[in-house]
């Protein structure tokens, strides 16, 4: 299972979380990682083998070699391998995380208000399916 393409789990109904996930598959021309919504049946499924709550969890989570980084550490380690000057946030990783996760922390509790909520989870075109788990 160490070999398994990392995968992004994501707020599937939040517009800044959908728009970070257009991003990192435009900027993933390796097709690296995969996604899941923290709201489908896989995205619960993950949260509960690693031991995350599946209710009012709003952490970007990232599985990677069945390590779960959660907030900015995950967000820098999924820029990090992405193409373009995107991977230099990577560089932040120095600041300690409790630092990083209150800019991290504030966001996310304004991201609904700011950047809007969708009724539904995130639909992905036929194109894309392959790299959403259901």
């Amino acid at each position: 299972m160490q070999n398994q393409k990392p995968i992004i789990l994501f707020d599937g109904v939040c517009n800044l979380c959908n728009n970070a996930v257009q991003f990192v598959i435009k900027h993933d021309p390796a097709d690296k990682f995969m996604f899941a919504a923290l709201q489908s049946t896989t995205g619960k499924a993950l949260l509960e083998k690693h031991n995350l709550p599946q209710q009012g969890f709003d952490s970007f989570v990232l599985i990677q070699d069945e390590k779960v980084f959660l907030k900015s550490t995950a967000a820098l380690k999924v820029a990090k391998q992405l193409s373009g000057p995107i991977k230099l946030l990577h560089g932040f990783i120095i600041v300690p995380s409790f630092i990083r996760n209150l800019v991290y922390i504030f966001i996310a509790k304004n991201r609904y208000k700011w950047f809007g909520k969708k009724d539904n989870c995130m639909v992905p075109t036929d194109s894309l399916k392959a790299r959403f788990l259901n």
